[in-house]
């Protein structure tokens, strides 16, 4: 089973930037779809982005869009999330998630629940 690490979570101001990154223990994205979720207080776990490291297609929830950038890092195995233009409502833990690449669906990579590996999760704060 992949082991994944999180890390760049803070506190930062609205209107602000922050970069998360999920590495791997021991063992190469290569095969597998990486998902980035979050979840607020209260609030069920929701999907952010998702990037397939072997075809390197990416989507995003339409809330980040436009504002969030999911890439790879091939030289150091992992998958950053670049975070801008963050506001209050984007506050909650990150967690970064895998999944074999098997599935052609879209929708398949938007549910937490066929994800497979988790990471114990960043914690992102944007003040008012």
């Amino acid at each position: 089973q992949v082991q994944l690490v999180e890390s760049g979570g803070g506190l930062v101001q609205a209107g602000g930037s922050l970069r998360l990154s999920c590495a791997a223990s021991g063992v190469t994205f290569s095969g597998y779809v990486i998902g980035w979720f979050r979840q607020a207080p209260g609030q069920e776990r929701e999907f952010v982005a998702a990037i397939n490291w072997s075809a390197g297609g990416t989507t995003y929830a339409d809330s980040v869009n436009g504002r969030f950038t999911i890439s790879r890092d091939n030289a150091k195995n992992t998958v950053d999330l670049q975070m801008n233009s963050l506001n209050a409502e984007d506050t909650a833990v990150y967690s970064c998630a895998t999944t074999p690449a098997r599935s052609s669906s879209r929708d398949y990579y938007y549910r937490w629940s066929n994800y497979l590996s988790w990471g114990q999760g960043t914690q992102v704060t944007v003040s008012s």
